[in-house]
């Protein structure tokens, strides 16, 4: 059964365009999966973290994979793309969160669906809005009144695309 998936990318170390782009295409590559829309960019500064700012979007993806599946497959997809995990909330080459799986709710060791900041992030908020206003997440009902929670936070659009680059041979 196909399934929405909504994908947060980050970065704030290194070429981070040209990371969301080699990231964007290798989720288009995703086995029984298809790449929807991308999101604009955005800069924000980083929240409960320290380091440079941070570009951000957000990724639609229709997908058979099951949630586990997914994140191994983000996971898979942050590692080659030389994410390294230092320390919790370290400066990343790559961060690919799975913000939403259609509309489960999902409480396990390994992942949480709602993402448990989506709600208290102007980085995740605004992006995913701009792919879908009116969209609506479990437990949290609908998402734009959730905005004016996070209008502290800087973030800026950016009047740049993203498009997925070529993928990277291994």
């Amino acid at each position: 059964m196909k399934v929405l998936a909504y994908v947060g990318l980050g970065a704030n170390l290194g070429d981070m365009r040209q990371s969301l782009e080699h990231a964007l295409a290798e989720l288009a590559a995703l086995p029984a999966s298809r790449l929807g829309a991308v999101s604009g960019a955005y800069r924000s500064a980083p929240v409960d973290a320290e380091g440079p700012d941070y570009l951000n979007a957000v990724a639609v993806l229709e997908t058979e994979l099951a949630p586990l599946a997914l994140l191994d497959a983000l996971q898979a997809i942050e590692l080659g793309l030389g994410r390294e995990r230092p320390f919790w909330h370290a400066p990343r080459t790559l961060d690919l969160d799975l913000l939403l799986y259609g509309q489960q709710v999902i409480a396990s060791a390994r992942l949480t669906v709602p993402h448990p900041e989506l709600h208290r992030r102007a980085f995740v908020l605004q992006p995913l809005l701009e792919l879908a206003p009116d969209l609506q997440a479990p437990g949290l009902g609908a998402l734009q009144p959730l905005l004016q929670g996070t209008r502290e936070q800087a973030i800026e659009r950016l009047p740049i695309t993203l498009s997925p680059l070529p993928r990277m041979t291994r």
